[in-house]
């Protein structure tokens, strides 16, 4: 027995049910799997990876920035950046549902015009509740309309080689990370550019990259205009289930590292250049997102190798508990970065498997999102509470993220035994 990763288990002949359209008929050999249109839609959604997750995986030094000069606690400050992947993710639900029905670049245009706005509106800010509603809700609800109708359209142009696919798209996340906070750090600290022109310099650099998608990004599926937004016949499959809290129990813990690890690094290592630490986190991600993928979609599967990936990024969270020393810490940023990665491309690469009809994609990969937002608005925050109630010690925080990310690991591997049954030799 052998199952693709894209397989499907939808017999195309049964009747939709009442309320709903007909199945998509589209055949697997129908898709273009490649060619210039298909890998242009990569290098889109690259740039949206890079201007959404690259934002968000950078926060580091914002929170750095903020905690310094704001009077906040650094749990109220993380509140920022949680709120902004909340709606990255939350409203992908709304987002996803209107691609599937045809109105993909007025909902994409929309999310780009707020992101850029937030950043030029955050420029102006001068105290954390007007940061919080332009930096936190404004380029967060633009985040939501770009990232998951762009995710939801990429998978419309690849099926045996959507792993790989998904996965360089997701690189543009690390080169974000990577990007962005070298340029605030060099601006605002190095180059008394100041706050508010380092913000609008951003929001141009951002405008820029996403003038390419905005004149030629486009859905290759007829829309799906009838159906409901919430697609609950997911709701009685048991893998799309399991999937969908591992996930939620990763992403509960995930970004503890990238939100916490230069405030650690400065409080608990005496480092005075938390930058580096950040640029190490993000820079390997550019390998740790594609070369797993390729491993995938060639040998493993892709829910196979998320299993074993998950495992491990729980341990080193666990270790990040025993660094004592400066080397042991840049060690951690460079492993951890890597699964971290792979897992921040893997999970969003298996969520677009988790539907039996392509034209569905975006729907439920919207409600998946949906549901995975709320770990990403409280996680962060209560590792800030952790770490105060603690006097400042980041080891109880650092044993929820490590075991939420454990416990999101077991799930992900009962999401695929629920799939295949308890066989080994598949590839899916």
């Amino acid at each position: 027995m052998s199952l693709d990763s894209t397989e499907t288990s939808v017999d195309l002949k049964q009747p939709p049910r009442e309320g709903e359209e007909e199945p998509s008929t589209e055949k697997p050999s129908e898709v273009p799997d490649g060619g210039r249109v298909a890998w242009a839609h990569v290098l889109f959604t690259h740039i949206v990876f890079f201007n959404t997750w690259g934002v968000a995986n950078g926060f580091g030094i914002f929170q750095q920035y903020y905690t310094q000069n704001l009077t906040q606690s650094p749990s109220s400050i993380s509140w920022i950046g949680s709120i902004q992947v909340f709606l990255l993710f939350f409203i992908g639900v709304a987002s996803g549902r209107l691609t599937d029905a045809g109105h993909f670049r007025a909902i994409f245009a929309c999310g780009v015009f707020l992101q850029v706005l937030g950043l030029f509106m955050t420029s102006l800010c001068t105290s954390y509740w007007q940061i919080f509603l332009a930096q936190g809700v404004c380029v967060g609800a633009g985040n939501g309309c770009t990232f998951c109708p762009a995710l939801a359209v990429l998978s419309q142009y690849f099926s045996k080689r959507r792993g790989f696919a998904v996965g360089l798209a997701a690189a543009g996340a690390a080169l974000g990370g990577l990007v962005y906070p070298v340029l605030i750090n060099w601006l605002i600290f190095y180059d008394d550019i100041g706050f508010p022109w380092t913000l609008r310099i951003m929001g141009f650099i951002m405008l820029a990259t996403y003038l390419p998608c905005l004149l030629w990004y486009k859905t290759r599926l007829p829309p799906r205009t009838s159906g409901p937004w919430i697609d609950t016949s997911a709701f009685t499959e048991l893998p799309f289930m399991l999937f969908t809290g591992s996930m939620f129990l990763n992403f509960w813990g995930l970004y503890f590292a990238f939100f916490y690890l230069g405030t650690f690094a400065r409080d608990q290592m005496g480092i005075t250049e938390p930058i580096y630490l950040l640029m190490l986190l993000n820079g390997v991600g550019v390998i740790g997102r594609i070369v797993p993928t390729i491993v995938a979609d060639k040998c493993t599967g892709l829910s196979n190798l998320l299993i074993p990936v998950n495992f491990s990024a729980a341990l080193m969270v666990y270790c990040w508990a025993a660094v004592v020393s400066k080397g042991g810490l840049y060690a951690f940023a460079i492993i951890y970065g890597l699964f971290a990665a792979a897992l921040q491309a893997l999970f969003p690469a298996v969520a677009t498997t988790m539907t039996p009809d392509p034209s569905r994609t975006g729907t439920r990969v919207g409600m998946i999102l949906g549901l995975v937002s709320f770990a990403n608005l409280t996680g962060p925050a209560i590792c800030g509470v952790l770490i105060r109630n603690q006097d400042g010690s980041y080891l109880a925080a650092q044993m929820f993220a490590g075991s939420s990310i454990l416990l999101g690991a077991i799930l992900a591997l009962g999401a695929r035994i629920a799939k295949t049954g308890l066989v080994v030799r598949v590839k899916i």
